[in-house]
């Protein structure tokens, strides 16, 4: 990607709770200076005012949901130097995919007054099932620092680099207690990509996954420990769905976890 001596951002919302948005906002001390560097050209949750594209980079939050975002991922992908989705939602369909394994019909009967006026797809899909990514950015919501890490590195043109380690190695550097091991709780730390600090281990719980799967996971030595923990095949099924139910590793991990 060739970026202009001030490149131009823009974010963009789908289908999506706005947290990683907010990820960006609250950088605060970071974003001051970095808006010297980079102009803000379209950012909704921040400004109403816009500037049209093209854009060298456009950070991207939540999930497609309806034939409109559809269309307008395509739209933002044309005029786009680099795509980045931000957050689970965007990375792999988010809670919200979890209306793929039930009747969406029947969700949006129960929940509207007039549901004939509500237009939504069948399943929520990640970004990367109808354009192309150039860097997924994990987290649920993301983490502050590799977000600025991410933009400094591209700023000055370098390939970003994330971790693709697991939580426990995260545990480790912060002297955590292993919390399967000294509490027998169950925690996706083994399999999940670090990033978050290992921030829900060190308060005594489990990690819910909400990173993705790391770098090779070993999800089937995770399944057969979640049962050995005492979980049910519903339940292991469920831990794997709640954040990234479209990413392979753990599609496979809770298809796995059913049949046990």
């Amino acid at each position: 990607m060739t970026v202009t001596a001030r490149p131009k951002l823009a974010v963009w919302k789908f289908a999506s709770c706005d947290g990683c948005q907010l990820t960006l906002l609250d950088c605060e001390d970071e974003l001051l200076p970095l808006s010297e560097h980079v102009d803000i050209a379209h950012f909704l949750e921040a400004s109403s005012a816009v500037v049209e594209g093209p854009y060298d980079v456009s950070l991207v939050e939540g999930s497609v949901t309806t034939q409109d975002d559809v269309e307008r991922i395509h739209r933002i992908r044309e005029q786009s130097g680099m795509l980045i989705t931000i957050g689970a939602c965007a990375n792999a369909g988010g809670v919200q995919a979890l209306r793929n394994f039930a009747d969406v019909q029947e969700f949006r009967s129960v929940v509207y007054a007039s549901p004939q006026y509500v237009a939504t797809l069948a399943e929520s899909t990640p970004i990367s099932a109808h354009v192309r990514v150039d860097l997924e950015l994990p987290g649920c919501p993301i983490d502050r620092r590799q977000l600025i890490g991410v933009l400094t590195a591209l700023l000055a043109g370098r390939r970003p680099g994330l971790p693709v380690h697991s939580v426990c190695q995260e545990c480790k550097l912060r002297g955590t207690t292993c919390v399967t091991v000294a509490q027998g709780i169950p925690c996706l730390g083994p399999v999940t990509r670090a990033g978050c600090g290992a921030l829900c281990p060190a308060y005594g719980r489990g990690c819910y996954g909400c990173f993705g799967p790391m770098a090779k996971p070993n999800t089937a030595a995770m399944v057969a420990s979640l049962r050995s923990l005492g979980m049910s095949p519903a339940d292991v099924a469920r831990v794997f769905r709640t954040f990234h139910a479209a990413k392979p590793e753990f599609r496979a991990a809770a298809e796995q976890g059913e049949r046990r």
